[in-house]
């Protein structure tokens, strides 16, 4: 009897050291990715103004204006290149305005900067519109002005965040007051 317990053992021994061996070498199922079928996500961007083709385009996400400009036919005769930063990385549901030389955008019903509903447009206004906001000064108007020269227009009320000097606090103050 003692044998049979011991023959049993061994047995069992065997068998989960069977499993453990045949375990270790058996690599881990290994899919394999195909870099290209990997599509980035598509952007659309609204063109206006004074390219050759206004309308929508489709671009692969990373596009830059640079690339919408070039998809809406190039710049059109008259216009203002140097108010269109062409190395900025656009985003979905964009809209980009080139302007004519001298043209300056206007909202219905409103000056340049200020919408009909009084709201301040952060993509048109000037220095002294923008400190007329609660809590920006002469200077805070500047930096809001510098981050549109460097970075082109507003495409949200949120982007106001990147503006050194503006957090969580001040942007919900002044969300009903401006727009893009």
């Amino acid at each position: 009897m003692g044998a049979a317990i011991v023959l049993a053992l061994t047995i069992a021994a065997v068998t989960v050291l069977i499993g453990v061996v045949r375990s270790a070498a058996t690599p881990a199922e290994v899919v394999p990715v195909d870099r290209d079928a990997v599509a980035a996500a598509p952007v659309y961007v609204h063109v206006s103004g004074a390219v050759s083709a206004p309308g929508l385009y489709r671009l692969d996400e990373g596009a830059r204006v640079v690339d919408v400009i070039a998809a809406a036919g190039g710049f059109a005769d008259g216009a203002d290149r140097d108010a269109v930063n062409l190395a900025r990385v656009l985003t979905d549901g964009e809209q980009l305005w080139v302007p004519r030389e001298g043209e300056v955008e206007t909202d219905a019903g409103g000056a340049a900067g200020v919408t009909g509903d009084g709201r301040i447009n952060l993509n048109t206004a000037d220095a002294t519109q923008l400190d007329t906001l609660p809590r920006i000064g002469p200077a805070l108007a500047e930096r809001i002005l510098q981050w549109r020269e460097d970075n082109g227009r507003f495409t949200s009320v949120d982007d106001l965040l990147s503006v050194p000097g503006i957090g969580e606090k001040m942007l919900a103050a002044l969300r009903d007051l401006v727009t893009v």
